[in-house]
């Protein structure tokens, strides 16, 4: 220590004590004597029965704790209410109220009391509980598109068995004759290919009205050519179906069995070449879910298909064979009869809503069916699975066909487009923005699907170049919407039937 350094002096303090000891002992005996005796009066007393002490006590500590915890979450949740951004717009409010469950308006609340409800509700459950509940209903669509998506498959019958052996060994020799057929015309020469080609747009660019007829006094709502282009079936709204003789457009035969909208009337693909006209030749479905089966003789039918009512039957088509019978029905399903067995040998689920048209591969093995589930499918008969799945378009399919070549398939929808799919690619190649209005119906032309036809509610008929899918004419002669069309099998007219009641053979001039 330095000589610098001060030192500190404590000075200790002086306890003075006031009378004697012998006084405050004698007061702290009497304080000793007074407690004893106020023990011994209570004793007493509790002997007695006059003074009764309980051991259970009250923990007003721990109720004062949850007190004190339930302020201070109140505090904190009013904390975060402060800090929380809620949109200023009323509408977004409203939705996020509406994405929580809770009602989006109260009596007596404006924008602002709704406003600050919202941020007192997401102060309460969470701040990112709307995007939670947003994330939640999106994995929920997304597993309900899945379940909708996913093909089940069921035992079958003998019958169903045998039919699918009978499918296979009858569609291989057809493949097979397909693809020489497709090598053959691959061989020739480009040029004499690209000549070809130029004298088909040629006529094609040709075409205008060559026969027009008033085929019922209600829309005439289908129409096909015979497989001998001899013949042109129609159907119509009033219930009857009519036989008519190509080109000069005269009636040969009125067919009488249904009383209700004909969906469609289709030609067995051996009916006018090698099949009996006493044979069932002709089928056609009717909205109150009735298909009849008529020969060329008689005016009515020969045969019904039960099994549909009351669903609506909005399409049908022969199997390349003649044996099978498709139907589209109305109960998300379409079915395969089996002609010869006279049953109904498959009855398949797979669409989530109607199925509006199908079309058969050339070869039989496969079939292609539009559902108004926006969604296509293209089924193997051989083993009933789904080998294709057509996603693409925004609204229903009322319309699908499968080229000649066995690879390409057509559809048409609600949403004003026609897409283009490749089997072999699995894919959708093309997409034509085709008309203004839906397109109803469409068909390729029917030996080497040279060209597609596509009509459309735009009272208009419309054919596109394969495979460069570009426009080569417009057939404009109808007064309103185009039902339906179809073109012969020899290539030389195309055939549309419409809502103005009419139905018109187009050839070029």
């Amino acid at each position: 220590m330095s000589d610098d350094e001060e030192i500190l002096h404590v000075k200790k303090t002086k306890l003075l004590h006031y009378g004697s000891l012998e006084e405050q002992a004698e007061r702290l005996l009497a304080n000793v004597q007074r407690h004893e005796q106020t023990s011994e009066a209570i004793r007493k007393g509790m002997d007695a029965g006059n003074i009764n002490i309980s051991d259970e006590y009250m923990e007003m500590e721990e109720e004062t704790n949850k007190e004190k915890t339930l302020m201070l979450e109140e505090f904190e949740r009013r904390k975060r209410a402060r800090q929380i951004n809620v949109s200023t717009d009323d509408a977004e409010v409203k939705a996020s109220l509406r994405h929580l469950g809770e009602p989006i308006c109260i009596f007596g609340e404006g924008p602002a009391d709704r406003r600050e409800r919202l941020r007192h509700l997401m102060a309460r459950i969470g701040e990112d509980s709307i995007n939670k509940k947003k994330k939640e209903e999106e994995a929920e669509r997304k597993h309900l598109k899945k379940e909708h998506e996913t093909t089940w498959y069921h035992e079958g019958t003998m019958s169903l068995l045998n039919a699918r052996y009978w499918i296979a060994e009858y569609s291989v020799p057809r493949a097979r004759a397909r693809i020489a057929k497709a090598r053959e015309y691959q061989a020739t020469v480009d040029r004499a290919r690209a000549i070809q080609k130029q004298e088909m747009h040629k006529k094609l660019r040709a075409l205008s009205i060559s026969s027009s007829q008033v085929g019922d006094s209600r829309p005439v709502s289908y129409c096909q050519f015979s497989p001998n282009s001899k013949l042109l079936a129609t159907g119509s709204w009033s219930g009857l179906c009519k036989l008519w003789s190509v080109p000069d457009c005269q009636q040969i035969r009125i067919l009488r069995g249904h009383n209700h909208h004909v969906g469609a009337i289709v030609f067995n693909p051996q009916a006018t070449l090698t099949m009996d006209d006493k044979s069932c030749c002709l089928a056609s479905c009717c909205a109150d879910g009735s298909v009849k089966l008529w020969n060329l003789e008689s005016d009515t039918p020969i045969g019904d298909i039960e099994g549909h009512a009351p669903y609506r039957v909005s399409r049908l088509a022969f199997h390349p064979s003649g044996r099978f019978l498709a139907t589209c029905c109305f109960d998300h399903s379409w079915r395969l009869w089996d002609l010869e067995a006279q049953e109904e040998i498959l009855h398949q689920e797979g669409h989530s809503k109607p199925v509006f048209d199908a079309s058969f591969q050339i070869d039989g093995s496969l079939i292609a069916t539009g559902g108004m589930d926006s969604f296509g499918r293209i089924w193997d008969l051989r083993t009933g699975r789904c080998i294709m799945f057509l996603e693409g378009h925004l609204k229903a399919i009322l319309a699908i066909c499968f080229a000649p070549n066995g690879y390409n398939v057509a559809t048409g929808s609600e949403d004003n487009s026609c897409k283009i799919w490749d089997l072999r690619q699995r894919k959708l190649v093309y997409t034509i923005p085709a008309h203004v209005n839906l397109i109803s119906s469409l068909q390729f032309e029917k030996s080497q699907g040279d060209y597609l036809v596509t009509a459309s509610y735009d009272n208009t008929v419309k054919v596109w170049a394969q495979p460069s899918w570009l426009p080569i004419n417009t057939l404009s002669g109808h007064d309103n919407k185009v039902l339906s069309v179809d073109v012969s099998p020899d290539g030389q007219y195309i055939a549309t039937s419409s809502f103005d009641r009419t139905f018109k053979l187009w050839a070029p001039d």
